[in-house]
Parts: structure tokens; sequence; C-alpha cells
């Protein structure tokens, strides 16, 4: 009986929030939103259900809480070089995080949208704001210019995800892209111009190069707008 009790309190003792957080991210990367339960938290971390309420209320907690994980992960890679540099760093950061973790499109979406007081916004527009300010943009344009960044990035990288979602479990992605331009090459030309003559670009396209050629061109807009003439 002693035995039992001293082992119940040291997995009470060893559980702490870090502990859940990162369970909840392996449940998360394995089956979605739908597949984070109390009730399977419980299982793998082999603890009661009072005990991760200790740590976390509930599951809209535990998500932002696993949300904001990734994220710090993502954002503390080393940056160095340019402000562009930086910027490209950052958005490439993200781009991974969420091509890693597919639940992550979703849930930052949702805390920018619902959770604006919270820490994740702010940790994001931070990223990307602080290296637009040292671009040289002038204060009135930094809001609106981090903004064009961000929902970029977020959006792409949300994209590029459903895009892969999309496609049959035994279709590599080549294939896939393959299949899709064949039908967008056989779409009428006059009512689809310009579906149909990009049809071969989107076979032989490199999802990473596309998305930091869309960043490069948001940059250039930027600067464009807010520093010609400066």
């Amino acid at each position: 009986m002693a035995t039992t009790r001293a082992s119940r309190s040291r997995r009470t003792d060893s559980l702490t929030r870090e502990r859940i957080i990162a369970a909840a991210v392996e449940l998360l990367d394995a089956q979605g939103e739908s597949g984070l339960t109390f009730r399977v938290l419980t299982q793998r971390l082999a603890t009661g259900a009072g005990a991760i309420y200790w740590h976390v209320a509930n599951k809209e907690e535990l998500l932002t809480a696993a949300t904001e994980s990734v994220l710090v992960a993502a954002l503390a890679r080393e940056v160095g070089g340019s402000p562009e540099e930086e910027i490209r760093a950052v958005a490439l950061g993200l781009f991974e995080a969420i091509d890693d973790h597919p639940w992550l499109a979703t849930q930052l979406s949702t805390e920018l949208a619902r959770n604006p007081r919270g820490t994740v916004a702010p940790r994001i527009f931070d990223a990307v704001g602080r290296r637009v300010r040292a671009l040289g943009v002038p204060e009135r344009g930094w809001f609106t210019a981090s903004s064009a960044l961000v929902h970029y990035v977020l959006g792409a990288a949300g994209q590029n995800v459903a895009n892969a979602g999309a496609a049959d479990p035994g279709i590599d992605r080549s294939a896939f892209l393959d299949s899709v331009s064949a039908e967008w090459e056989a779409l009428d030309a006059d009512d689809f111009p310009f579906a149909s003559a990009v049809a071969g670009q989107m076979r032989d396209h490199d999802d990473r190069e596309q998305f930091l050629a869309g960043v490069d061109l948001v940059l250039a807009g930027i600067t464009t707008v807010h520093l010609s003439g400066e």
C-alpha cells in the first residue's frame, strides 16, 4: 500500500504544465484537434483528470498553450542579416512549423481572430513588425505593412497544409499535382484562359520557393510604397 501511494505521489509531483502541453502537442500532431480530449490525455500521462485541471482549466486554454509552445519554438530559430533576410527567416520558420503541425494553421487564425488580447497574436506581430520597422518603414505604415506580411504568411502556409490534406493519402505530392495540372490543362481556354495557361507551372513548382517568392513580392510592395521618395 505504501509503495502504491509513493508511486502515485511521484506521478503527481512529476506532472507539470510543460509535460501536459508537450503531450497535447503530440496528440494534436497525431490526431488533430478532435483527438485532443482530456480522457485521452489522462491515459497518455497516466494520471487523473483532476491533476490535469490543476494546471489547465479547459481544452481552450490547453489549445492556446499548445499553440504558443509550437509558435515560440518556431520563432526561436537564429536569424541574422538584413531586415529582409530576417523577415524571410521568420516567415519560413512559421511556414515550416505549420507544415510540421497541420493543426497549427487553424489555431493561429483562431487566436488572431478571437483572442487578439492573448500572447499569440502580439508574438507573431512583434516578430514581423520589429523587422518591418528596421526596414525603415515610417511609423504610420508599421501596422499595415506588418499585417500584410502576417496575413500572407499564415494564409499561404495554411493553404499549403489544406492542399496536402485534400490529396488522396495514397498519392504522393508529385502525382497529385500532376493530376490537378492535367485537369487544368484540359479546361476550356476561352472560359479559363489564365488557369489553363499556368497549369504547367503548378505541376513543377516548389512549395517553399513559391512561398518565399510571395514574401519577396510583399516586401517589394512595402519598399515601393513606404520607402521610395522617403
